[in-house]
């Protein structure tokens, strides 16, 4: 029983997280992994409750600084499954539009009406983004100090597919 009260905290969010960390640190016992990418202070399972809604914050602060015409027709674009879903589940109270995205199941639901005119990317580098868009521009940045590493980026505002959306649509696909 002992044993259990100690390793509590590691499998419940239990303790507020700069106790977690310290009390982790103190019992050097650590979480496995459950996948390989690089670790931030807290492990996956936790990390994970961490930022989402900061980063539909600031995707909608980027949304509505587009002027109203381009706004209009403008897609959001995510490259982790996760982004996507946030994105759908808090960005009505923003006034967003339901988000597109390239990974797992959400690349099977398409890219809606999205015509690649105007595309908010998240969770991609500029450079990655100007493969496939003529103009890229930063106009946000992402990173909650306690969500994974991987969701920390900059917020994309991508002008011009090189290519239709209906071609490019199929190359996107991630299953990673």
């Amino acid at each position: 029983m002992l044993s259990g009260a100690i390793l509590a905290p590691m499998a419940l969010p239990v303790l507020p997280v700069e106790t977690y960390v310290q009390y982790v640190a103190f019992i050097g016992i650590e979480q496995p992994r459950i996948e390989t990418h690089r670790l931030g202070p807290l492990p996956q399972l936790f990390a994970d409750m961490h930022g989402w809604q900061e980063m539909v914050e600031a995707t909608a602060r980027a949304y509505h600084a587009l002027p109203p015409e381009v706004r209009a027709g403008t897609a959001i674009f995510c490259n982790n499954y996760g982004e996507p879903g946030a994105v759908d589940l808090f960005g009505p109270r923003y006034g967003l539009p339901k988000a597109i995205g390239n990974h797992r199941s959400y690349w099977l639901w398409g890219y809606g009406g999205a015509t690649g005119a105007s595309v908010l990317v998240l969770g991609d580098t500029a450079e990655g983004a100007a493969r496939v868009c003529r103009e890229v521009e930063v106009v946000g940045e992402v990173g909650h100090p306690y969500s994974m590493p991987y969701e920390h980026f900059p917020i994309l505002h991508c002008r011009g597919l090189r290519e239709p959306i209906e071609q490019l649509w199929p190359r996107l696909r991630r299953w990673n």
